[in-house]
């Protein structure tokens, strides 16, 4: 490799470009985004104050719209992730999967912008949505049960069809049915829960309803109304629903036929005869028609009525209607009685022209709110369009308190009436629809009025079928009517009929918005063809409000008669003249049916005896205890078993809102179990509220819900959450519960998951401490602790439950915010697949500290994490670095203060430091700020010793730090802690040094730092000095340490435990430290220099002690707040801060010879804590200010005008890319505070390896060279041979000083083949053969000379006797003389280093020179990085 030249050059094989080609190539696959390089890092940890965090990808952001409901999948490591939302007051309440298909149920009519009502389908393989059909349940979807087997979904909610409470999807045949029992009414007609017993052979159905058996229910309303005439295209539900007058509306229609009997409009809306002259409109001939009502007045609609003409071959075959004001065309969902199926269409909808089926009714998704409707005749058969009947469906029934609005429905015998009692007047207001007035009637009544003296006001509204309805009252805002002061409470009583008992409700009346109110849920049964039903309305017993001017004002508006249901049964209304009743079982809330039962029955006709089963008399006895079927529909709402839960040793657990009267059960409250056929109560009578889910876990039944204790107070940490062991028959908290309702629980793993309307996790009873949980929690029951449940979530979750082997778990609710990773402030980050960082959030969760004058370890007996009230001067924390005005030296020096962050609450991780146990040699993490925890029944904070493998944490024995923790480092077993602090028995704050073997504090012989009058010690950075090994460079802001003057850094030689001063030192206050090299400092603030020269950045020569700026000081726009060197080179530093006036902050770069701006984007928000050069797995276009393989990552609270805020970014000398984006417990933005890692000098050079092809390939090219090579050696043996005596009789003095010509080649390849193993094998290039070089480096030159013929470190083919030494420093015995070991050199030029065994240089270097025997080739250490290998000598100085 030598040549007669200082300078070289070389060739490239075409082998190696191919390579280079593909590695190029490989690399712009990988270039769209930067794939940092963690692993070659070691380990790293990243640190701030954020309760959660995300990386950023090239996906769209996700957001959350808190109107609709989210649903997100949790992976194995419980990271979440959006995968899409319902339309706009939508829910989700259901899930369960079959494959990779995960079914959802609720309330909505959209998710993840597809049409589906209330049921649908997730792929998770191709992460799309697709609805069930089109004949789906038709209310509300609260339970689904997934039967792998059958491959079928079972749904179960409060819905009419295609079965009354129960459907069945079936996967194979796409379509919908009733479940073979018909269907579940009575009481309220709604399911909440299907789950499997525990052999999962039967289904267990619970809820609210009846389930009859044998001849003990027979439904009242089975077939159509019999007020209406008969149509198969019709259902009972639909022709139950009142139409609404339309006598007073305005309708028009056009363009109609010119036959006089055919051409008026309101001849349709109730014809008077069969379809005919004068009962039949028609349009004109050949065209399409448009029929437009308006009733200029507020109407709630369920659907529409039309009935074909058939008249000479004419009828209209398609339609559409779209509702008055918003114009919308609807989508209606029918019954076609061609193939029984329900269908739905929007335009155009299909009519059919058989005279068999008189009308179709049409029913809108929901209830509308409308003023009128557009019914468009496009399609007809014959000459043209016309209709027979035309009528709008109400939601049920209904009654105006203004007469003028209760007109006579066609069909009915009469109109719905009022009465009342008192004086009335009328009021109109607007509404909320634009052209429309309101009309109520108010009645004043004196302050102290009792009610029964009071005005009263009674609605009989005209219902038509009996059926399950929920009646509202409709009371308008106060704010329209300007009578606010006015408002108070009313009673009203509603009287159902078919013998049932009265409901009574007080409805406050005092709302400033429209407002409906339910004030009965239940059967109506209409006693004769005219029956009305009685609400009345008087003055409450005890009315709220104090009145104006001495008197009430009650509101009478209208009452709103909502049919669910138009099945009734017998055994809620013994009573009733309209049943029949034969000998049967009845049961309330409870059915289990046998997943292999092969007997089908009908809703009609009851469950057979045949089919009871031995837990069916749960049902039997929870009916008994309940008072029997008039009691259950007595109450003003009907009870309800909202879960069931099997356990193993054969007990049934219930949960719902109930209270038991009678029985072996009686006085149990919303909790029972059923064993041994018999219900029974649990300890303390239960819970005192509703009980929403349950589930097992071994001997354990988690149970959730709305309670706070017992019914029996015996434990108010009973909260939301309670856990019941069977075995002990006894209640225990989870430690103190949480604040709100729990809505789901689901397991996994070892964990309980937690879904819910909470925002906190409490630590004890009737504590304040607690830990922010929004929505979604996690318990750890090997651990029996609220653990980090993997996520970040801020919401109201109505769901949580397993999913799919990709997904396992679903969490579904009202999400505000939610990242993918949920941690207090600490993660770990790694390579993962694809180059991807894999993050690794803290697996325990930290609370705000306690402030006290002594905070020491003691035994408490609480869980690893609680959190207290805000209080104190730690309750928040300036996250960046909490800078302060020195008020001395910006006063003395006319510096600038330190910028001051933005302040983010606690806990949060602002340091960590890697550390190896010296006994167990594992490696653990060390972490400080400002947090607390418990562990092992130890309260400690601010500093934890974390095992990132165990997921547990440890705590520093002895008195805890009471402040905050803002830098940590670790040497050897001694842990420095740095910040503004203190420690009971350490003399002085903000810096303190703890013994890791021994476990305890050193309190002796440490002189503490001084800080400046009326400041406090803040220590910003402790860091190891690269000049020294016993020293540590310890930086921030005080005046002097113990009695050496050294204002805001100091020198501490931990051997002797003294303090030193940096040269004659610096003024001001040092945020960050970093290092070029070995020989400088560079150290960043707002700093002047002994000699008050302004320097915000200024470096500090270990060799001469002398301190100097770097670069002009007034080229800084204002103080720095973190700073960054590039490998080490002192001509390649970055510094970040805000401008003196704190107005905009600034990013600079120093390239030897000036400061330049590079942070040009930057919002002046945007607080910068940490510069951190890291290498990367690809390249970006590489440029003058940062290297192809390497970005710098900017770390803080970054906003920037091209993607607004990240906690992290990274530069790429020409970009700013955000990397990570977290987010605080209130959701606001969070911050990243540092960067650390546990190997402190890595390379950023890639290494790149072939294709295991290539290689081959390579390796037979070597092979084959190998041989040829052989022979040419032995040919030039030959031929040189006889030059052997004339190069030892050669003259060094006749030769020319710059040639190397007589260096034999082998002499430089072993040491290029040296570098290279010492760059492959990581070990020094120097063998252990160091005993003959030492002998002659004792004997001197001349020794040297002597044996150079017989012992030449050249000679020999292979340089087997080249001198070898363990250490690189020791193999220098040749070329530098006995007394010098290395001699400092620097680069002259910069020097590419890609050959092997080759040093890259770059000018300016500083290096060691090892071996300097080669006039052109010396080999070289970097002093920086200790990497080593051959340069030029032409390129040295």
């Amino acid at each position: 490799m030598a040549s007669k030249s200082r300078r070289r050059s070389r060739r490239l094989s075409p082998l190696t470009t191919a390579a280079l080609v593909l590695a190029v190539c490989a690399h712009g696959a990988l270039a769209s985004s930067p794939l940092v390089d963690f692993d070659r890092m070691g380990k790293v940890g990243l640190a701030g104050a954020f309760a959660g965090l995300d990386v950023v990808s090239n996906n769209n952001s996700v957001t959350f719209d808190p109107s609709t409901a989210s649903l997100l999948a949790r992976s194995s490591d419980g990271s979440l992730s959006k995968v899409a939302s319902t339309d706009a007051g939508g829910s989700i309440l259901a899930g369960c999967a079959i494959g990779d298909v995960f079914y959802v149920a609720g309330n909505f009519s959209s998710v993840g912008g597809t049409s589906a009502s209330n049921v649908a389908s997730y792929s998770t393989s191709s992460g799309s949505f697709s609805a069930l059909g089109s004949n789906g349940p038709n209310g509300v979807v609260h339970a689904l049960y997934c039967d792998a087997s059958r491959k079928q979904v079972w749904a179960g909610g409060q819905f009419s069809s295609p079965g009354a409470s129960v459907a069945v999807w079936n996967i194979a045949s796409s379509s919908w049915s009733a479940a073979p029992f018909g269907g579940l009414t009575g009481a309220a007609a709604e399911v909440l829960s299907i789950t499997t017993n525990s052999s999962q052979s039967s289904l267990f159905f619970s809820g609210s309803f009846i389930a009859s058996f044998g001849n003990g229910s027979i439904p009242l309303n089975s077939t159509n109304n019999p007020n209406v005439p008969f149509s198969s295209g019709a259902t009972p539900f639909s022709s139950s629903l009142v139409p609404v007058p339309l006598g007073n509306a305005s309708v028009t229609a056009g363009p109609a036929s010119s036959d006089g009997q055919f051409n008026n409009v309101q001849n349709i809306l109730c014809p008077a005869g069969p379809d005919g002259p004068g009962n039949t409109w028609l349009a004109a001939d050949g065209n399409k028609a448009v029929i437009t009502v308006r009733k200029f007045a507020f109407l709630t609609a369920r659907g529409i009525r039309i009935g074909n003409t058939f008249l000479n071959g004419r009828g209209t075959t398609g339609f559409s209607v779209a509702t008055i004001p918003d114009n919308a065309v609807q989508q209606l969902t029918y019954f076609d009685p061609t193939d029984n199926q329900n269908k739905t269409c929007t335009d155009s909808c299909p009519l059919l022209t058989d005279s068999s089926v008189p009308y179709q009714d049409f029913l809108f998704d929901s209830d509308k709110d409308i003023t009128g409707f557009q019914l468009t005749l496009s399609e007809w058969q014959g000459a043209g369009p016309g209709l027979h009947l035309l009528q709008l469906l109400s939601s049920g029934a209904f009654a105006s308190a203004v007469d003028s609005q209760n007109g006579q429905s066609c069909f009915a015998p009469g109109p719905s009436t009022t009465e009342r009692n008192g004086p009335w007047t009328e009021k109109d207001a607007d509404t909320s629809i634009p052209g429309t007035i309101q009309a109520v009637l108010v009645s004043t009544v004196d302050v102290g009025t009792p009610s029964a003296q009071a005005p009263s006001f009674t609605w009989m509204p005209y219902v038509s079928a009996s059926g399950q309805y929920d009646i509202n009252l409709l009371v308008p805002g106060c704010t329209n009517f300007q009578d606010c002061a006015l408002r108070t409470s009313v009673k009203v009583t509603v009287f159902p009929g078919g013998g049932q008992q009265p409901w009574v409700t007080t409805v406050d009346q005092t709302n400033t918005e429209d407002n409906v109110t339910l004030i009965y849920r239940g059967p109506v049964v209409p006693t004769s063809p005219a029956f009305q039903t009685t609400i009345t309305m008087t003055l409450a017993d005890d009315p709220i409000g104090n009145g104006q001017n001495g008197q009430y004002e009650i509101v009478a508006d209208r009452v709103q008669l909502v049919l669910t249901s138009p099945n009734v049964t017998s055994s809620a209304n013994a009573s009733s003249s309209s049943t029949s009743s034969g000998s049967g079982k009845d049961g309330f809330g409870f059915l289990e049916w046998p997943l292999s039962a092969s007997s089908t029955s009908s809703a009609s006709n009851g469950l057979q005896t045949s089919a009871i089963t031995p837990l069916d008399s749960v049902g039997f006895d929870f009916l008994t205890a309940l008072g029997g079927a008039a009691s259950v529909m007595s109450t003003a709402f009907a009870p309800a078993i909202s879960a069931v839960a099997h356990h193993p040793s054969g007990a049934v657990f219930l949960g719902g809102q109930f209270s038991l009267s009678s029985g072996s059960a009686s006085g149990a409250s919303n909790i029972a179990m059923f064993n041994n056929g018999a219900l029974s109560a649990l300890p303390n009578g239960g819970l005192n509220g509703a009980v929403t889910s349950l589930i097992v876990d071994g001997d354990t039944v988690f149970v959730g819900g709305s309670f706070s204790d017992t019914v029996k107070a015996s434990n108010s940490a009973l909260r939301g959450i309670a856990a019941y062991s069977v075995s002990q028959n006894a209640w225990s908290a989870l430690e103190g519960g949480v604040d709100g309702a729990v809505n789901s629980l689901d397991t996994s793993g070892s964990q309980v998951l937690v879904a819910g309307n909470f925002s906190k996790i409490l630590t004890s009873s009737g504590s304040t401490e607690s830990q922010n949980a929004a929505g979604f929690a996690a318990w750890d029951t090997s651990s029996n602790t609220w653990v980090n449940n993997g996520g970040f979530i801020i919401g109201s979750m109505t769901f949580v439950g397993n999913g799919t082997s990709s997904s396992p778990q679903f969490v579904a609710g009202s999400v505000s915010t939610s990242v993918r990773f949920g941690a207090t402030g600490f993660v770990m980050l790694q390579n993962g697949p694809n180059g991807q960082p894999q993050v690794t959030p803290l697996g325990v969760q930290f609370d705000s500290p306690v402030v006290s004058a002594n905070t020491s370890t003691s035994t408490k007996a609480r869980r690893s994490h609680h959190r207290r009230a805000s209080h104190g001067w730690m309750s928040s924390l300036n996250v960046l670095n909490m800078f302060k005005r020195q008020t001395t030296s910006s006063t003395t020096n006319n510096l600038a203060p330190l910028p001051s962050p933005v302040p983010a609450p606690a806990p949060a991780v602002l340091a960590g430091a890697f550390w190896t146990n010296s006994s167990s040699l594992k490696e653990l993490v060390i972490i400080g700020g400002n947090f607390s925890y418990a562990a092992g029944g130890v309260q400690a904070q601010n500093v934890a010793v974390y095992d990132d493998s165990s997921k547990t944490i440890t705590p520093l024995r002895g008195n805890q730090p009471n402040g905050t923790v803002r830098s940590l480092l670790v040497k050897g077993d001694t842990l420095f802690v740095g910040g503004e602090f203190t420690v009971s028995g350490i003399e002085g704050s903000g810096f303190a040094v703890y013994d890791l073997a021994n476990q305890r504090w050193e309190s002796a012989g440490l002189p503490p730092l001084q800080a400046v009058s009326g400041e406090t010690v803040t220590v910003r950075s402790i860091t190891a000095s690269p000049a020294n090994n016993d020293d540590v460079i310890v930086a921030g802001s005080f005046s002097q340490a113990g009695s050496t003057a050294c204002r805001a850094i100091c020198s501490f030689d931990t051997t002797k435990s003294q303090w030193n001063a940096l040269g004659n030192g610096i003024q001001g206050d040092v945020a960050a430290v970093v290092y070029a090299g070995s020989n400088e400092l560079i150290a960043a603030g707002s700093i002047a220099l002994a000699d008050s020269t302004h320097a915000n950045v200024a470096s500090y020569s270990f060799s001469n002690s002398t301190w100097s700026a770097v670069g002009n000081g007034g080229d800084l726009p204002g103080p720095v707040t973190a700073a960054e060197v590039n490998d080490g080179n002192m001509n390649s530093v970055f510094a970040a801060g805000r401008s003196s006036d704190g107005s905009s902050p600034f990013l600079y770069f120093w390239d030897g010879k000036s400061w330049q701006s590079v942070g040009q984007g930057l919002e002046g928000s945007t607080d910068v804590a940490q510069l951190v050069m890291v290498p990367l797995q690809n390249t970006h276009s590489g440029n003058s200010i940062i290297e192809s393989d390497r970005v710098l990552m900017v770390s803080g609270s970054i906003s920037d005008s091209s993607f607004g805020n990240a906690s992290s970014v990274l530069f790429d000398g020409q970009n700013f890319l955000p990397y990570i984006v977290s987010t605080s417990e209130s959701g606001s933005p969070g911050t990243v505070a540092a960067l650390f890692h546990s190997i402190a000098n890595f390379s950023f050079t890639q290494r790149h390896f072939l294709a295991t092809g290539v290689v081959i390939l390579i390796s037979i090219a070597i092979a084959a060279g190998i041989v040829f090579l052989l022979a040419l050696i032995e040919i030039l043996w030959t031929l040189f041979a006889r030059r052997d005596d004339k190069v030892n009789n050669y003259d060094a003095v006749d030769m020319d000083a710059d040639d190397d010509s007589t260096h034999r080649p082998s002499s430089l390849l072993e040491h290029i083949n040296a570098a290279t193993r010492s760059t492959i094998l990581g070990s020094s290039p120097f063998g252990p053969n160091a005993e003959k070089e030492a002998g002659l480096a004792a004997a001197g030159a001349g020794a040297v000379a002597a044996t150079a013929s017989n012992d030449d470190p050249f000679s020999g083919p292979d340089a087997s006797n080249y001198l070898r030494a363990e250490t690189p420093s020791d193999a220098l015995g040749g070329g530098l003389g006995p007394e010098e070991q290395s001699r400092p050199a620097y680069a002259r030029y910069s020097f590419d280093g890609h050959g092997e065994g080759e040093l890259a240089l770059k000018a300016g270097q500083e290096l060691e020179i090892l071996d300097d025997r080669d006039d052109a080739w010396w080999y070289a250490r970097d002093v920086r990085t200790g990497h080593e290998g051959v340069v030029p000598a032409s390129y040295v100085y």
